[in-house]
């Protein structure tokens, strides 16, 4: 899952984009309030963490904005003032939560979490193709009894794959997506974990496969039997 932080700290961005990391989402960010508008806009993402104070436009304009243009990304507001008519104006504004600053990485995470199991299109915990299974809690990926957990970027391209099996996706999204819109990464990068995603499968023996579409992308699909002689 992608996720927007906008703060005009570099330390909290910092801080939050290594801990969201760490947790296996993918992350931009943006310091001012006009990028995070525009970001928001352009970018297909999760969830947003938007502070509320920053400078061009603050967080509560951003969200009034973006509402007001029908996007309904789950907004996450972040702010020292934590006075209850300053929560109040946030969660009216059209916020999902907010959270007041000094606070706790782990409640972070547990209210990012609970954003997300709120939107309409959450799919639970569990994404099931084919009797492949991947825990998007605890990154396990499951078929036949047999488990494995996946690394961070594997885990994020494979959620990317499962989310929509058959349908093909791109290299280029996939680098938008996992490792950010102003990346330096080569392309090459996405071949390799699609390498290493492919033998993880082989080695749960998974009735799928990632097939690669010619000048395309690639896409999730029902592995096809091997031919026996007669």
């Amino acid at each position: 899952m992608k996720l927007l932080i906008a703060d005009d700290d570099r330390d909290i961005i910092k801080a939050l984009t290594a801990l969201l990391e760490h947790s296996h989402y993918s992350t931009d960010a943006v310091q001012n309030g006009c990028d995070a508008y525009d970001y928001a806009v352009a970018g297909d993402y999760d969830a947003l963490i938007l502070d509320v104070m920053m400078p061009g436009m603050d967080g509560l304009e951003v969200l009034k904005k973006l509402r007001a243009d029908g996007i309904r990304t789950p907004v996450l507001l972040l702010s020292a003032r934590g006075e209850v008519e300053d929560r109040i104006n946030g969660l009216d504004a059209g916020a999902d939560d907010y959270l007041p600053k000094p606070f706790a990485a782990g409640e972070l995470l547990a209210r990012v979490r609970a954003m997300l199991r709120r939107r309409d299109q959450y799919r639970g915990d569990i994404l099931e193709f084919q009797g492949l299974a991947l825990n998007l809690s605890t990154y396990e990926l499951t078929c036949g009894g047999e488990n494995l957990r996946l690394m961070n970027r594997e885990f994020q391209m494979l959620e990317l794959l499962m989310q929509s099996p058959g349908n093909v996706i791109s290299t280029e999204r996939f680098l938008e997506r996992i490792w950010g819109w102003d990346t330096q990464v080569d392309v090459s990068v996405v071949w390799v974990y699609i390498s290493n995603l492919r033998k993880k499968l082989e080695k749960l023996n998974a009735p799928v496969s990632i097939k690669a579409v010619r000048g395309a992308g690639y896409c999730l699909e029902c592995r096809k039997p091997e031919r026996t002689l007669p």
